[in-house]
């Protein structure tokens, strides 16, 4: 994760010791040398992701790259935006996903939840599928629509793998089950939002200095106190990433940059074919080097 980036720019140390000050281990040797067991608990993995992506900011930011007229987070990636918007100081950003991560995780122990990705169904499919499922001991819903194709669905472990079971029996194409350690965005999760309510109210969120597109109002919130309830609804409600993307068309963008560890969004675009928009995945020198190359054949303010 970040190694390259790590060895050219100092702005990768930098935010990853100041993580790791705040949350009393190193960071760093977590996300290089750590188990993928350990990283895989949510309040490791937050924590994680969210550095990444507050250090690939600064240096976009650091080497001339243009700030976008809007910005987004799939799912814990909200709090990316807040910070690099300037909503959010980064420090009590890293503190408060781990103390999100670990309620997640109370809530429900390891290896009683899961999530899964189904691939090639309908949604309304996917819904009558959990609908057959749930009962009042076992849980599973959608909760994260990524594309009109690809779908996720949360709950207790032994209610999505009957939805796998379902799904594949009505034609899904592909499913696959993700590694993670708390089935997110469900209801099972809503036990969770008092005290995270209370968390936040402790917290000075500011107005964002770049309007940031919700996930669960696919919004744009200015106001810190309705911005603080959607982060709160966002634990036990769906991302609707796809909802989000057509926010972006709606609104003429034409480049979209996603900043991470990874390329999977990136990729939702690019399997999309109804989808004009331009994407590039900065996690390494080389495609940093191209977001910037890039950016002056774009139209200010239009990415």
């Amino acid at each position: 994760m970040l190694s390259k980036l790590y060895s050219i720019y100092p702005e990768v140390k930098i935010t990853f010791d100041e993580a790791s000050y705040a949350l009393g281990y190193d960071l760093w040797d977590l996300v290089q040398k750590g188990t993928k067991t350990e990283l895989n608990k949510t309040y490791k993995t937050q924590p994680a992701l969210l550095a990444s992506t507050v250090s690939i900011w600064r240096i976009w930011r650091n080497i001339g790259g243009n700030i976008p007229k809007f910005m987004s987070g799939h799912s814990h990636g909200e709090y990316s935006a807040l910070v690099c918007s300037g909503s959010l100081n980064f420090i009590e950003a890293i503190k408060l996903v781990e103390f999100r991560g670990k309620l997640m995780q109370e809530a429900v122990p390891i290896g009683i939840g899961a999530m899964s990705v189904i691939i090639g169904l309908k949604l309304d499919i996917i819904y009558y599928i959990c609908k057959n499922i749930n009962n009042e001991n076992m849980v599973v819903e959608p909760v994260i629509f990524n594309t009109l194709n690809q779908v996720v669905v949360s709950g207790h472990k032994l209610a999505v793998q009957k939805a796998e079971i379902d799904s594949i029996k009505a034609g899904a194409k592909k499913i696959f089950r993700l590694s993670v350690s708390v089935p997110s965005h469900c209801i099972l999760m809503k036990s969770v939002s008092k005290k995270f309510s209370e968390k936040l109210k402790t917290l000075s969120i500011l107005t964002p200095k770049i309007p940031i597109i919700n996930n669960v109002d696919v919004r744009i919130e200015r106001d810190p106190i309705f911005i603080k309830n959607a982060l709160v609804r966002q634990i036990y409600n769906p991302v609707r990433w796809n909802d989000i993307i057509k926010y972006f068309l709606k609104n003429r963008i034409q480049m979209l940059l996603e900043m991470g560890p990874g390329n999977i969004l990136t990729n939702f675009i690019k399997k999309n074919n109804n989808y004009t928009l331009k994407v590039i995945a900065i996690n390494d020198h080389i495609s940093l080097k191209t977001a910037i190359q890039n950016q002056n054949f774009w139209r200010k303010n239009e990415f």
